[in-house]
């Protein structure tokens, strides 16, 4: 269980990273781009996934892209999104994600469904309604900017990341060889954005943006190594790690955002994150049946 506590930590420090951000004056684009670079390598070095796959006529190399595409434009959608609605809500719209990828396994990939998924998944949308709900006082957002565009966008797209690398495991490659190939393609298109960037004279490269890139890479790569070696850790209870991890960021989450930053939630919220808790609960208890 120590593994999914480490993951549990790295995850919702990545939200404080996220947090602090804007107060050090950090170039997001600049440090998500940095992030990918070291997160590639120590999925490379320690992970070792097997590249094989990646080399066969039939690799999915247009989900890939899309994941390189789609995994740099949600972590700066997140970044925005704890800014204007804090760490508390961002967190639980992450998590949520699951809702809709629930959905898709349903519809799409033909999961089987039944009375405990489907009650998760109706109890994770009322989840999403009271998370959406801004309290009246916040300094999460600034004064008359919405934050729930965010918090939509934070829930679609991790959903769309995970159902993404659920189709490019039906193609036969393994997870860990999608995620590493993912990353590398992730920093090779967004350094080039960067490049772009330096030469125009819109955002020169900074030294302490690459610092704060490798701090978040550090922090993203070990929410996905400490996930991987908690699972590798306890085969047989898939259903208590996908519980215990999404339950875990959601409450330590919180207190995160409540103590450490003094973010205001309202009555809807806290009933919201309630929800989520349960929902996720319904939905592990339904995939380990």
């Amino acid at each position: 269980m120590l593994y999914l506590v480490f993951s549990v930590c790295c995850s919702v420090l990545v939200s404080v990273l996220l947090k602090l951000a804007p107060r050090q004056r950090l170039d997001m684009a600049q440090v998500v781009t940095w992030n990918y670079l070291l997160a590639s390598v120590l999925s490379l070095v320690l992970l070792r996934p097997s590249l094989a796959s990646l080399q066969t006529a039939h690799a999915p190399w247009l989900a890939l892209l899309g994941l390189a595409v789609t995994l740099p434009t949600i972590f700066l959608v997140m970044a925005r999104a704890v800014t204007r609605a804090g760490i508390v809500r961002s967190d639980v719209a992450q998590r949520l994600s699951l809702l809709l990828s629930l959905l898709a396994a349903f519809l799409v990939f033909g999961e089987t469904a039944n009375s405990w998924k489907l009650a998760g998944l109706g109890l994770g949308l009322l989840a999403i309604v009271g998370i959406s709900v801004r309290p009246r006082a916040t300094v999460a957002a600034p004064s008359g900017e919405r934050a729930w565009p965010w918090l939509l966008a934070v829930w679609v797209g991790y959903a769309l990341v995970d159902i993404m690398l659920k189709q490019v495991a039906l193609s036969g490659t393994p997870s860990m060889a999608a995620l590493t190939a993912s990353f590398g393609l992730a920093f090779v298109l967004m350094l080039a954005l960067q490049l772009w960037r330096h030469a125009s004279g819109a955002s020169p490269l900074q030294w302490r943006n690459l610092g704060a890139g490798a701090l978040l890479g550090l922090l993203n790569f070990g929410n996905i190594l400490f996930y991987v070696r908690a699972h590798q850790h306890l085969p047989d209870s898939p259903a208590v790690v996908f519980a215990g991890m999404n339950i875990g960021v959601v409450v330590v989450g919180a207190l995160v955002g409540v103590l450490a930053f003094g973010e205001r939630t309202s009555v809807w919220n806290r009933v919201g994150l309630a929800l989520a808790v349960v929902a996720i609960g319904l939905i592990a208890w339904g995939t380990s049946g």
